[in-house]
């Protein structure tokens, strides 16, 4: 298992960090326990071997004037790999289109989508996604509201699996 690759200190760190990426490398030591040049070194191996990919401010969209999510299900008229990565490519482009996930089973990939008001969503639908090459189906579902948005991992999930496989 991944987890095991890492001691406890170490998966603290990410937690810590997960919660709060802005604290200081003091305020994170403290919390995990250790002084700070170690507890800085780790932060520098972790983000080399890939477990940090970056930090991000939470922005609210709504604020920006962002008011329309929508997820769109989309399938293609061909699951070949070059088609998929082709329509990968056309979705890292589109600025509308903040994530895109493959799936398996009835739809090919969902993508979650951002627009500032309905017009310029049905723009982007009409004019970009159901006009690209490939793409077979869209069926589309307004976010009325979010219940629950967490980014990330559940460390008490991984703590409470690694503790049982001890």
């Amino acid at each position: 298992m991944p987890g095991n690759r890492l001691d406890p200190i170490d998966r603290k760190i990410l937690a810590e960090l997960q919660a709060d990426g802005r604290m200081t490398n003091v305020e994170l030591a403290k919390r995990v326990g250790i002084s700070a040049p170690p507890c800085l070194r780790r932060v520098r191996t972790l983000e080399e071997q890939g477990f940090i990919r970056g930090y991000h401010a939470e922005v609210d969209p709504r604020e920006l004037g962002f008011e329309v999510q929508v997820f769109a299900m989309v399938g293609l008229q061909s699951q070949a790999e070059v088609d998929l990565r082709a329509f990968e490519e056309r979705c890292r482009a589109w600025p509308l289109v903040r994530e895109c996930h493959m799936l398996n089973g009835e739809v090919d990939f969902i993508l979650k989508c951002v627009a500032p008001d309905l017009s310029t969503f049905q723009s982007f639908l009409t004019g970009d996604l159901l006009t690209a090459p490939n793409v077979g189906s869209v069926k589309t579902s307004l976010v009325i509201r979010g219940a629950k948005d967490e980014p990330g991992v559940p460390f008490d999930v991984l703590e409470e699996r690694l503790s049982r496989s001890a």
